[in-house]
């Protein structure tokens, strides 16, 4: 007797194409998660003390690091406070522009169905090492005394 074998189910099934709605859900739950911190810490002052730990660097070696600031920088950009979020830390508020510069690429490109890829080459990486050790140097030295928070 022959038995009829079952045909096996194809490995991968045919994917429906995504709409541009979910290929949003990744960049918006990003945005999402950045804009929650920003909005907690807008809402929680870190100039009282009490509410976020200190920098361990800052407070066994007397040496900003280079997020020193950062929370301050933060809290004063979301409030509205521009110059004084660039006076708490320069560099975050640089990464904070980056992020939504590279944010909105990142959007437009999902919403398009285009790839998005960021691979820095080595030369790119040791410029973005060299700008934060510089920066974290000068910031320590006193005429770099405009860049401590």
């Amino acid at each position: 007797m022959d038995a009829a074998q079952p045909t096996p189910a194809p490995a991968h099934p045919a994917a429906t194409p995504a709409t541009p709605a979910r290929r949003l859900l990744v960049p918006f739950g990003t945005l999402g998660a950045v804009a929650s911190a920003f909005a907690y810490v807008g809402l929680v002052d870190p100039n009282h003390p009490g509410h976020y730990p200190v920098c361990p660097l800052y407070r066994f070696t007397g040496v900003y690091c280079p997020g020193c600031g950062g929370l301050r920088s933060a809290h004063d950009f979301i409030t509205g406070h521009f110059a004084a979020a660039v006076h708490s830390n320069a560099l975050a508020v640089a990464g904070y522009l980056l992020f939504a510069a590279g944010w909105v690429l990142w959007a437009v490109r999902s919403a398009r169905g285009l790839p998005v890829r960021f691979t820095p080459s080595d030369r790119q990486w040791w410029l973005i090492g060299s700008v934060v050790l510089i920066f974290s140097v000068v910031r320590n030295l006193p005429f770099g005394s405009v860049l401590a928070p």
